[in-house]
């Protein structure tokens, strides 16, 4: 079986990968071993401590400090003003019909409006950027104070009744005149994968009883992305939402110890999304149809990758995975990283907006590159821009810590 054009996996390696990567999840790693762990705090370990320095000194924001200008109503849908903790956001890619400003938005797919309500999802991204980073830099250093602060953002969004926001996402990528919520919109909280990945990493910073409510505020929230219209509808996308449907269901289940889901997503995995989603070359047709082919490409590829890396157990290598034809996570990560490293190579058409800016740090590449065995990919990892400030290239960039990815014990 190969995972790559580079390297043929024989039975005797597979099994040493699987033996190694059970002890990447079981064991403390030395800090001059040459573990996942270790790779990843030489790269990042002065990013990291800079950025939690930073976030020490700002308090969380929840969703209830940034009021939603619109009631549901207002967006088309019944009368039922909003609660100050129901998650609002506007489709990015609507605008003002010129020949009725008042009336329903129109669609310009890939172009995004500039003067839609962005409150609530900043707040989140805020959220999904310092929270994870103060629990690497706890895990980086055993400093208390990273791992007290990050737990305060989390009794901030979802144990508190005055701040936290309601586990649903009924009213996320309205269009006005339109729509007061679309299914569409649950992609909104992929930026809270990376925060139930680090809050797993913090339960002796959390009493008993916030462990609880914590637990079953994901346990609703994925309850309501499994059973509600819009969450079924998500999950049967046929495109980049129904990756990260899955990886969110996948990082809830984990975090609130739901193996059954989790088993479940393994399924779909083999059975759905890669086998509808891939081309045999690796590449991903419904993403470079979109008006933005090489961002699209690059965001299911690092959601896909980081999908694997969720599920996967010591037993159960999604890495190593392939359908009959050969397509697998490592062929995706073949067929991309080319254009990763030279985007003058890219001979799809080019993006309507940012494609000058990318591209930036592909946690794909890394996952990818550890668990395919190439290491160019970890090299060009190490190379790309970490912390993109363009707002656009933020809000696709849900993984930013990998190193809670192969994080020991706490």
């Amino acid at each position: 079986m190969s995972r790559n054009p580079q390297k043929t996996l024989t039975r005797r390696t597979f099994c040493a990968s699987v033996a190694a990567a059970a002890l990447t999840r079981t064991l403390p790693a030395r800090a001059d071993s040459p573990t996942p762990y270790n790779l990843i705090a030489r790269t990042d370990r002065n990013r990291i401590l800079r950025a939690a320095a930073l976030y020490l000194k700002i308090q969380p924001q929840t969703i209830t400090s940034f009021p939603a200008p619109a009631s549901s109503e207002e967006s088309g849908g019944p009368e039922t003003p909003l609660s100050p903790h129901d998650f609002y956001s506007q489709a990015d890619y609507f605008w003002p019909d010129p020949a009725n400003p008042t009336g329903p938005y129109l669609s310009r797919d890939g172009q995004s409006n500039p003067n839609i309500f962005h409150g609530h999802r900043q707040a989140m991204i805020a959220l999904s950027i310092q929270m994870p980073a103060l629990t690497a830099a706890w895990l980086l250093t055993r400093n208390q104070r990273y791992a007290q602060h990050a737990a305060d953002h989390l009794r901030a969004w979802f144990l508190s009744l005055a701040t936290r926001m309601n586990p649903n996402l009924q009213y996320a990528q309205a269009v006005h005149g339109a729509f007061p919520g679309r299914s569409y919109g649950i992609i909104d909280t992929l930026h809270l994968v990376e925060v139930a990945r680090a809050a797993s990493l913090l339960p002796a910073f959390l009493t008993p009883a916030e462990r609880a409510t914590l637990n079953a505020w994901f346990r609703d929230y994925l309850d309501w992305l499994q059973s509600s219209k819009p969450g079924v509808e998500e999950r049967n996308a046929t495109n980049n939402h129904a990756a990260c449907w899955s990886l969110q269901a996948a990082e809830y289940a984990r975090l609130i110890d739901d193996e059954p889901t989790r088993a479940h997503l393994r399924t779909q995995l083999k059975t759905i999304l890669l086998p509808n989603q891939m081309a045999p070359n690796g590449s991903f047709p419904k993403e470079l149809a979109r008006t933005k082919p090489y961002s699209y490409s690059i965001f299911n590829f690092d959601v896909m990758a980081t999908l694997c890396q969720s599920l996967s157990t010591p037993t159960e290598d999604l890495f190593a995975f392939q359908l009959s034809d050969g397509r697998g996570i490592c062929q995706a990560a073949a067929f991309l990283f080319p254009y990763l490293e030279d985007k003058t190579s890219w001979p799809y058409k080019k993006d309507v907006e940012h494609f000058d800016i990318l591209p930036v740090r592909s946690p794909g590449l890394l996952f990818c590159g550890l668990a395919c065995h190439h290491q160019p990919y970890i090299k060009l990892w190490q190379h790309l821009n970490p912390d993109p400030t363009d707002p656009e290239i933020i809000r696709n960039c849900p993984i930013r810590q990998p190193i809670l990815w192969f994080a020991p014990p706490t």
